[in-house]
């Protein structure tokens, strides 16, 4: 395959020798008078090599090796410095700055065609290998996008589990995953969360709100379906399906680590009962000390349960839950997290009016303390 090589050089007579010699070879050769008007060139047409050299005028050799190589798009593009003997000093400083190799003056056939095939040949194995490696990483990718809508969909399946024991609403995950996706994405517009609430965040807590209530599976049929008002010790048992809920996803943790679904998981079955000023159960936790996950998830459990209807009461308006939401800002709430929603009530509006329960779904019996309560 024909190499395109750009020669450098403020002598006319230089490119000439070259090109006409390199051409002789096989290979396309350009010619750039200036270290400028080869910078220019080389954004505009990609070349295999460069013929540099090191005496020019305005912008010696040595300072267009530093722009080529300080270049993403240029960094493994191998360069040759063309020198006098006299100046084997700069060359060794343009070798230690990434130049590939030097050809002396005046310019031998032989050792002209060596160094320059030899690096050709480098700059071909780095080729491949660069395009294996990316072609790797598509793969590995696609293969990561596979585990990952199967591992969305055990998720799902997992927390529709948990649900069927205690429905309290027929589109309620849909509704929590819609609502918690809104708010992480309003809170990364503040400074603190820009990097925090990145788009793999946003996606992770869509993704894993469905396991909010996953420990309920583990609370008694006559606590969780009781029609009745809880007693004392009921309801202690009913708050340990925060606890259970991290116990159980801290396990499959333990068997796979690292999977950001089920870490944040963790925070969100744990957390979301916490409240800001350490009222919260499981563990009392405290202001940010409850994770931003499960702070983002308290708040939009509440709404949810707030604005939806049960056997034990009428679902509250819009404009009521918001009030009760905003109250409790500073207290229940993370405020930053309710300024978040109070940015986008209409988002909240939207996924009500889209994800609406049937009639039998929302007024099933479940355990008798709203959320909002909790």
């Amino acid at each position: 395959m024909t190499s395109q090589i750009l020669v450098v050089d403020d002598l006319e007579a230089n490119r000439d020798m070259l090109s006409r010699r390199l051409r002789q070879l096989g290979h396309c050769v350009v010619t750039a008078a200036s270290g400028r008007e080869a910078l220019g060139m080389l954004h505009e047409n990609p070349c295999d090599m460069v013929l540099l050299d090191l005496m020019m005028p305005e912008m010696d050799g040595y300072e267009v090796l530093q722009a080529i190589k300080a270049d993403s798009a240029l960094l493994h593009l191998p360069v040759i410095m063309v020198s006098a003997n006299d100046e084997m000093e700069n060359v060794i400083k343009c070798i230690e700055s990434g130049a590939e190799d030097y050809l002396p003056k005046p310019f031998n056939p032989v050792l002209l065609r060596a160094r320059v095939e030899a690096s050709l040949q480098k700059k071909k194995i780095f080729d491949r290998e660069a395009q294996y490696q990316s072609e790797l990483e598509e793969r590995v990718r696609s293969q990561v996008k596979q585990i990952t809508s199967a591992q969305l969909a055990a998720i799902f399946a997992m927390s529709k589990l948990a649900e069927s024991r205690d429905t309290e609403t027929g589109a309620h995950l849909e509704r929590m995953r819609e609502y918690c996706r809104a708010l992480a994405q309003q809170l990364s517009k503040l400074e603190k969360y820009r990097k925090m609430l990145d788009a793999e965040f946003v996606e992770a807590i869509y993704a894993a709100s469905p396991l909010h209530d996953i420990g309920k599976v583990g609370i008694p049929d006559q606590i969780l379906l009781k029609a009745g008002k809880l007693n004392l010790a009921e309801w202690e048992v009913m708050k340990t399906h925060a606890a259970i809920g991290g116990k159980t996803l801290r396990a499959v943790d333990a068997q796979h680590p690292g999977n950001l679904l089920i870490r944040m998981g963790i925070d969100i079955a744990e957390g979301h009962h916490e409240k800001w000023d350490g009222s919260g159960y499981p563990n009392a936790l405290r202001g940010e000390s409850i994770p931003i996950a499960a702070r983002i998830l308290a708040l939009a459990d509440v709404y949810d349960a707030l604005t939806s209807q049960r056997c034990y009461k009428q679902a509250f308006a819009h404009a009521d839950a918001l009030n009760i939401i905003g109250q409790g800002a500073g207290s229940h709430f993370d405020p930053e997290v309710v300024q978040a929603f109070l940015e986008i009530e209409a988002e909240f509006i939207r996924v009500r009016q889209c994800f609406k329960d049937t009639e039998e779904s929302s007024l099933r019996v479940t355990h008798n303390r709203p959320k909002a309560m909790a």
